[in-house]
């Protein structure tokens, strides 16, 4: 089964269960789907209001955006998981001769990269969910304000989270030019997340 599949609670005592996937990655894939569903319920909530009808066209390029944000991320949860497969495939590959551990040492680097690009598409979709909850500002009920703000916690958690699972695996590469792309590319959307995140929050914190 799909872990996007999964019920709320067998998804999360699969997290809970000693087995090390689904793990961080995939749980920081989840929440940015649900912070992104949550800019789309946002948007949905403004649509067919008088009061906000000079918006009803953002708004709902804004819903329709999330929505397939969302999907993004439900697709991630379960790369993230076949991709830490991969890895467990390494630990059981054999090592007893000298090609055998040059054909081991290649097959885990393979895998680390795999590890690391996919949280690296949970940053990118957890920011493109970000800039979709900012341009709501201002634009959207007043009423779902609590709504964005929540959603933009869950996609700062989202990438922060997924941050710390490409900085791990990024420790075991031995590719320096794969490394220091991947570091700086990870470094910089980190740089991109906060203004907004603090103008999202700011906004939807002005209203309490």
């Amino acid at each position: 089964m799909k872990l996007a599949d999964m019920t709320t609670r067998v998804f999360t005592d699969s997290l809970a269960s000693a087995s090390p996937a689904p793990g961080g990655g995939a749980a920081a894939a989840f929440i940015g789907a649900q912070g992104v569903a949550l800019v789309a319920m946002a948007a949905g909530l403004t649509l067919g209001r008088k009061k906000y009808a000079a918006y009803e066209e953002r708004a709902r390029d804004i819903r329709d955006k999330a929505m397939t944000v969302k999907e993004k991320l439900l697709f991630t949860m379960d790369r993230d998981y076949q991709a830490y497969q991969s890895l467990t495939d390494v630990y059981v590959m054999p090592k007893d001769t000298e090609d055998e551990k040059t054909d081991r040492r290649a097959a885990m680097q393979s895998a680390l990269k795999a590890c690391t690009l996919t949280p690296y598409e949970t940053m990118v979709y957890a920011l493109q969910g970000m800039e979709l909850a900012r341009a709501l500002i201002g634009k959207s009920n007043t009423n779902a304000a609590s709504d964005l703000g929540v959603a933009a916690l869950n996609l700062k958690a989202s990438l922060d989270g997924a941050w710390l699972n490409v900085s791990s695996n990024l420790k075991g590469i031995e590719d320096g030019q794969f490394t220091a792309r991947y570091q700086g590319l990870g470094e910089e959307l980190r740089s991109r997340c906060i203004p907004l995140f603090d103008e999202v929050i700011g906004w939807a914190e002005s209203f309490f």
